[in-house]
């Protein structure tokens, strides 16, 4: 038989072809493990463009919210799929009306996953979620990475949706075995990401200019820092073996966030865990989807003296710290908390939604 032909739609510029050619094979998201006999896997790609076109690209995207000159410059290999899986709202949102404005007899399914697009629902203008909701008719399936937005999409848009849980790329961070754990003096205390969710100003409150923590920042984004204190250092850590770096110095990674719904340091997370280092992570954000309160710490949300409690509560208790790290490693590889489990999900609702089609054909049929 012919194999079922998926395509997955990416945003501009992780195309696999280009994104780190010549590390590891595939997509940053592993979406390529999912291609066996039955289903084969291709990706959108990245169109060369001048300086003037990408301005005009990223303008429009700004304006609508989504990038349709990318989706339209790959509107072929769209229309051959059998199946469209898409990573965020921004690639299903235009692939919704390629798709509704190109009508053909034959129609692909779009698998539509909603990371961030929850979170901003209701500040949004009305015109822009009537057209949103518009355009979310033509998604066959939706899905989320946590409950809390699966419960969102129940409350904004009436539908179901199916809750994926995000994966580790175990190529980039192996699994290391938690074997011990002996803080350092002054205690480290890392931070890592460029979410826009991130709280670093709790954070720096939680330690601020206590020689008895050393705490370093690592993100792309901009940090106020002309009250920073004096044992913070903010600094951008640029590939894998840096980052693997940052993770090794830290004795605890703290997870600090804003209030959200779509598991914003979830990457984070799974990297630290399987480092073997305990995390601290503010609650609330549904990253409780991913590791208990047996296997990770969880503090209030703009909490800093919760989060400088936990950490202490850490370093009186070598032990005890360990044994939850351990925890974390089990219930990472129980839930299949990776690259690997996260696109075989993706091809279990492939065949429901397949086979939901297929019923629909012969209802129609015998109708």
């Amino acid at each position: 038989m012919k194999p079922t032909n998926i395509h997955v739609h990416l945003y501009y510029g992780i195309d696999p072809r280009r994104f780190r050619n010549g590390e590891k094979p595939g997509c940053i998201y592993g979406y390529h493990h999912a291609r066996s006999d039955a289903l084969s896997v291709t990706y959108s790609h990245d169109h060369p463009e001048g300086r003037l076109l990408s301005v005009v690209r990223r303008g429009l995207k700004a304006v609508i919210g989504f990038d349709m000159i990318h989706t339209f410059r790959n509107r072929a290999a769209l229309a051959e799929a059998d199946v469209i899986w898409t990573h965020t709202e921004r690639e299903y949102l235009s692939v919704a009306l390629l798709l509704m404005l190109t009508r053909r007899e034959r129609q692909p399914l779009l698998l539509a996953q909603s990371v961030w697009l929850l979170d901003l629902w209701k500040n949004l203008s009305l015109p822009k979620r009537l057209f949103y909701t518009w355009l979310l008719r033509r998604a066959d399936m939706l899905t989320t990475l946590t409950t809390r937005n699966a419960a969102l999409v129940k409350e904004f848009w009436g539908r179901k949706a199916t809750v994926v849980l995000y994966g580790l790329n175990t190529d980039d961070f192996p699994v290391r075995p938690a074997t011990e754990w002996k803080p350092h003096s002054p205690l480290r205390v890392a931070a890592i990401g460029n979410d826009r969710d991130r709280d670093w100003g709790t954070l720096m409150k939680a330690f601020a200019n206590d020689p008895a923590y050393d705490v370093r920042i690592a993100t792309r984004r901009k940090v106020a820092q002309q009250d920073k204190p004096s044992n913070v250092t903010i600094t951008n850590v640029n590939g894998l073996p840096a980052q693997r770096e940052f993770y090794d110095w830290a004795d605890v990674i703290v997870v600090p966030l804003h209030p959200n719904y779509h598991a914003s340091g979830i990457t984070v997370m799974l990297e630290a865990v399987a480092m073997g280092k305990p995390v601290v992570a503010t609650a609330g954000g549904g990253l409780e989807d991913y590791f208990s309160a047996k296997s990770a710490w969880y503090v209030p949300v703009h909490s800093p003296d919760a989060i400088r409690r936990v950490v202490d509560s850490l370093a009186e208790a070598p032990e005890e710290t360990l044994a939850q790290a351990v925890r974390a490693q089990r219930e990472l590889a129980e839930k299949d908390l990776t690259t690997q489990g996260f696109a075989k999900q993706h091809v279990t609702l492939t065949d429901v939604l397949i086979d939901g089609a297929a019923r629909r054909e012969e209802m129609m049929a015998g109708a």
